[in-house]
C-alpha cells in the first residue's frame, strides 16, 4: 500500500459520489425506483452507477488488482490486493431520504484490510483510514473516546431484527450494562454509526451477518482513530471472518463488553439482563425497562 493508493481511493469516492447525489431523494420525483434483490436487501440505480463507474477506473488503472462489489461480484480474485466496493451501505436510509448512508471503498492486501473510506456524499463527509496512520475526516485528524466502563456508553446498531434470538440475547444484555436506567440504545445508521465512533461520539457498535463490503472498509477508518475492531468472539477482522462485528472506539473495554453480551464468566459490575421477551414474528425483541 503506498499513499497513491489512498489518492486513488479518493478519485473513487468523487466518482461515486458524483453519481449518487444527483439520484438522492430522486424517487419523489419518479427518477428512479428501489429493487429488492434475493437476498431482500434493496438496491436502486445510484447503487449500480456508482459501483459500475468505480470498477472502470479500477480495471483501467489498477488491472492487476481484484475487485468484490455489492452489485457486480468479484473479479481478478486471485490478485493479492482486492478492492472492496459497497456503492450505497444504507441503502434503505438511502431510499427514504436520510442522509446516513454511506460509500464503502477498501484496499485488501492478502486477506487483510489496510486503507479504507467512508464517504457521506450528500454531507460531504469523508473518514479515511490506512494501516500505520491517524484516521481523518476530511482531512482533519480524528480520535475516538476512552470509556471507564460499560455502564454509560453510546450503544447503536443499525436493527434489532437483524439479529437471531442468540445474537438478540447477546445485545440486550450489554444493552442492560450501558443503560441501567433505560435502555435507549441508537438505532439506524449502517456505516455511519462506525464513522461516528472514528470521531468520538458513539462508543460501540455491534452487528451481525455482515458481507465483507459491509465491514472490510470501516476497520482502518476505526482502528487508525485509535479504536478496535472484531468479530463477537473477539478475533481481527479479515477476509474470512464470520460477519459478526463490535466496534470499540475504547479498545480497554472488549473484555467488559464481552462479558456482558455472555461470552464469558461475568465479572461484579456486569449485570445479567432479565425480563426480556423476545419477540419470534419479528426475530426482534422487547426491552427491559429500569427503575426511573
Amino acid at each position: 500500500m503506498t499513499p497513491a493508493d489512498l489518492e486513488f481511493a479518493n478519485r473513487l469516492a468523487d466518482a461515486a459520489g458524483s453519481v449518487i447525489r444527483p439520484l438522492f431523494r430522486g424517487d419523489a420525483k419518479g427518477d428512479w425506483e428501489a429493487e429488492t434483490k434475493e437476498d431482500s436487501s434493496a438496491v436502486t440505480e445510484a447503487d449500480r452507477g456508482a459501483e459500475a463507474v468505480m470498477r472502470k477506473m479500477i480495471e483501467e488503472e489498477r488491472p492487476g488488482d481484484g475487485i468484490i462489489g455489492e452489485e457486480y461480484g468479484r473479479t481478478n480474485e486471485g490478485a493479492g490486493r482486492q478492492w472492496v466496493l459497497d456503492p450505497i451501505d444504507g441503502t434503505q436510509s438511502f431510499v427514504a431520504g436520510r442522509a446516513i448512508f454511506g460509500t464503502l471503498i477498501a484496499l485488501m492486501q492478502d486477506g487483510w484490510p489496510v486503507l479504507g473510506i467512508i464517504d457521506q456524499p450528500v454531507q460531504r463527509e469523508r473518514w479515511a483510514g490506512r494501516v500505520g496512520e491517524t484516521t481523518t475526516l476530511n482531512g482533519h485528524a480524528v480520535k475516538t473516546r476512552a470509556c471507564r466502563a460499560v455502564e454509560g456508553m453510546s450503544m447503536a446498531t443499525t436493527s434489532p431484527h437483524c439479529f437471531s434470538a442468540d445474537e438478540a440475547d447477546a445485545w440486550l444484555n450489554v444493552v442492560t450494562n450501558a443503560y441501567p436506567k433505560k435502555p435507549w440504545p441508537i438505532y439506524g445508521g449502517d456505516c455511519y454509526n462506525y464513522a461516528l465512533l472514528a470521531s468520538g461520539h458513539i462508543d460501540l457498535v455491534m452487528e451481525s451477518g455482515l458481507k465483507l463490503h459491509d465491514y472490510a472498509a470501516l476497520v482502518p477508518v476505526v482502528e487508525g482513530a485509535g479504536g478496535m475492531m472484531s468479530d463477537w468472539q473477539g478475533n481481527p477482522l479479515d477476509a474470512d471472518s464470520d460477519g459478526s462485528v463490535i466496534a470499540l472506539g475504547d479498545p480497554a473495554r472488549l473484555e467488559d463488553v464481552l462479558a456482558a453480551m455472555g461470552s464469558s464468566e461475568m465479572p461484579a459490575n456486569v449485570r445479567e439482563a432479565s425480563d426480556t421477551s423476545i419477540l419470534p414474528s419479528s426475530g426482534g425483541f422487547s426491552f427491559p425497562l429500569g427503575d426511573d
